[in-house]
C-alpha cells in the first residue's frame, strides 16, 4: 500500500468502506480519527453506524480540530481519516485559523512514514453556492484537495462504490 492515499467521492459513494478496506489489508491496529461531531440523532445515528462496521483492531480517536496533532500521535500506525470535509466544517464554523491549521495538517502528513489513508467529499462537482460560506467551504476544500493530492502516492475518486484511480 501507498504510504499517503486521497480517497475522494460524493455523499454515500463508498469512499469510507473503500479507504477502511485498504487500511485493513495491513496488519492492526488501526487509527481511525473521526472528524464528524456527533450534534444531533441524525448525525450521531451516522457515527455509530460508522463503528459498528469496523471490527477489531480499530482505534478510534475523536479529532474535530487539531488533525496534525492527532496524525503525529498515532506514530507509526496506519491511519485512516475520515473525514477532511467535516474537518474544514469544524474549522469554518468554530473560527479557527483555516491557514494555520491546514499548513500544520500538510506538515504532519509529510512527517508521516506509516500508511495514511485521507478521505474527503468531493464537493467542487455541483451547483455553485448560494451564500458566502458555502462559496469559502467549497473553495477551501478544492484548495486543500489539490495539495493534499499532490503530496499523496495515490488518489481515488470512488463513485457508486467503484474505485477509479486518479493518481498512483
Amino acid at each position: 500500500m501507498n504510504t499517503l492515499t486521497l480517497v475522494l467521492g460524493g455523499a454515500r459513494s463508498g469512499k469510507s468502506r473503500y479507504a477502511e478496506a485498504l487500511l485493513t489489508r495491513l496488519p492492526a491496529p488501526w487509527h481511525y480519527l473521526a472528524t464528524g461531531q456527533a450534534w444531533d440523532e441524525e448525525m450521531r445515528t451516522r457515527v455509530f453506524e460508522h463503528r459498528s462496521r469496523r471490527g477489531e483492531g480499530w482505534h478510534t480517536v475523536e479529532v474535530p480540530v487539531a488533525l496534525g496533532q492527532a496524525l503525529d500521535e498515532a506514530g507509526e500506525h496506519p491511519v485512516l481519516v475520515d473525514c477532511l470535509t467535516l474537518w474544514l466544517s469544524n474549522l469554518l464554523l468554530g473560527e479557527h485559523d483555516l491557514e494555520q491549521a491546514s499548513a500544520d495538517l500538510m506538515a504532519a502528513l509529510q512527517r508521516r512514514r506509516a500508511p495514511t489513508v485521507l478521505v474527503a467529499s468531493e464537493v467542487g462537482l455541483g451547483i455553485i453556492p448560494d451564500n458566502a460560506l458555502a462559496r469559502r467551504f467549497r473553495d477551501a476544500a478544492g484548495l486543500l484537495h489539490q495539495r493534499i493530492a499532490e503530496l499523496a502516492d495515490s488518489v481515488v475518486l470512488v463513485v457508486a462504490g467503484l474505485p477509479m484511480p486518479v493518481k498512483g
